[in-house]
């Protein structure tokens, strides 16, 4: 579900007119469903309940700290990928002791970091990782919990940018390598404590076979490790798509409610109905890492018509978030639903390229899109921007970043102010 909807021609947050929001706090902006995030979560995590499992959210895809504050009251863990996700796990609530860290390159500085709170396993994804993990752990008089991140060489069918578990990919250690990867750690890193085993075969998949093809091919593995290593978990990554069209009718909440099975991708129970039968009879503890799955379609990003530009090929809505504030239609060839925040259904529609102020021609949100007309200062909303919109965004042509703003009911709370052209400037020095 998402709690995005038309109240009276007026797009909402669940009960909060993003208008209001605009004109109160500015534009861009960023805006977040609590509701949304905590039914993606509740309803994962209810339907593996037959399994023994831990859902850590990838800090990745959003990593406010508010964000992850709400995750964390609901009982989950977290994914993450560098310290300083592992310091807003911990400014926000969050448990080490429920938290993976992954990433293929993590200094010594994290590593010595994450071992001196107590995180629940390191998710090594090379033979030399292993080494300098059990280095440090030494030197520091501790064991260090172990697990190796397999590249199960299967091909998830997405973006070649987000594709992470084939051989191609700079993740993980190759499927036919692995078991003397853990036979060396186990005889030659006396610092380790092998605990489990990692897999994550790509992100935004909208079909469950390429997670039952990784997992009925890892899961021989799994309980080779078992017996051999007596490992405690299994992770299978994250990667579950969202959908990134709706209608958008005024009351209706439920994302996927108005589409057949074969127009909608990937569900939780589409996905809890195929994994769970594979991986029950393991006996181990289950690990899944959703991001966008989590946030993605609880957030959108809001911001104002500066004027319209017509040329002899296109015509241009120029709009003041530019690819600094979401990279993806730029980076992955990411497409977005934009709508605008007044409802119009008396103009027909026109075809724009909808366009931002950056000084690159790759600064687009769409091309070639349908979009009732709009006149200077409207307002629209790029939906599904809750993942990897903030935490992608950059001072590029010295753009200071968005507020964010989460919803709850009635209640909207700031939870990250707008950065200023002091702060962005602040620490730089005339030499």
């Amino acid at each position: 579900m998402h709690s995005f909807r038309y109240l009276q021609g007026q797009l909402h947050c669940e009960n909060v007119n993003l208008n209001t929001l605009a004109e109160q706090h500015g534009t861009p902006l960023y805006v977040y469903s609590k509701e949304t995030i905590t039914d993606h979560y509740t309803r994962l995590d209810s339907a593996l309940n037959e399994l023994d499992h831990l859902v850590c959210y990838a800090v990745k895809a959003n990593s406010n700290i508010a964000i992850l504050h709400t995750i964390a009251a609901l009982g989950g863990g977290f994914d993450i990928v560098s310290g300083g996700e592992l310091h807003r796990v911990i400014r926000a609530g969050g448990n080490p002791g429920k938290t993976t860290f992954a990433g293929v390159g993590k200094t010594r500085a994290e590593i010595e970091f994450a071992l001196s709170q107590g995180i629940y396993c390191f998710n090594a994804e090379s033979e030399a990782e292993l080494r300098h993990i059990n280095q440090i752990a030494g030197e520091m008089g501790k064991t260090a919990p172990v697990s190796l991140r397999v590249n199960p060489n299967v091909d998830a069918k997405t973006h070649k940018y987000i594709s992470t578990g084939k051989s191609e990919n700079k993740f993980g250690i190759d499927f036919d390598r692995i078991l003397d990867a853990y036979a060396a750690a186990a005889e030659d890193c006396p610092n380790l404590e092998i605990r489990g085993l990692q897999m994550h075969i790509g992100s935004q998949l909208t079909s469950v076979d390429p997670f039952v093809e990784a997992a009925n091919k890892v899961v021989p593995l799994v309980q080779q490790l078992q017996e051999r290593h007596h490992i405690k978990f299994f992770s299978i990554g994250g990667g579950m798509g969202i959908v990134y069209q709706d209608s958008l009718d005024s009351g209706d909440k439920t994302w996927w409610g108005n589409q057949s099975e074969t127009e909608r991708p990937l569900t939780i129970q589409t996905y809890a109905n195929a994994l769970t039968p594979i991986l029950a009879p393991l006996k181990l503890r289950i690990l899944l890492e959703p991001g966008r799955f989590m946030v993605g379609n609880a957030g959108a990003l809001v911001t104002k018509v500066l004027h319209n530009k017509k040329g002899n090929a296109k015509k241009f809505v120029v709009i003041d978030a530019g690819m600094n504030d979401l990279i993806r239609p730029a980076l992955y060839e990411g497409w977005h639903q934009i709508v605008p925040v007044n409802k119009d259904t008396t103009n027909p529609e026109e075809i724009v390229d909808i366009v931002g102020p950056i000084c690159e021609t790759g600064d687009f949100l769409a091309q070639d899109r349908p979009l009732a007309p709009v006149a200077e200062g409207d307002h629209l909303a790029v939906l599904s921007a809750g993942a990897y919109g903030f935490t992608m965004a950059s001072n590029y042509n010295t753009r200071p970043l968005p507020a964010e703003i989460l919803v709850d009911g009635t209640q909207a709370h700031v939870i990250r102010e707008r950065q200023t052209i002091d702060d962005l400037l602040k620490g730089e020095r005339i030499a």
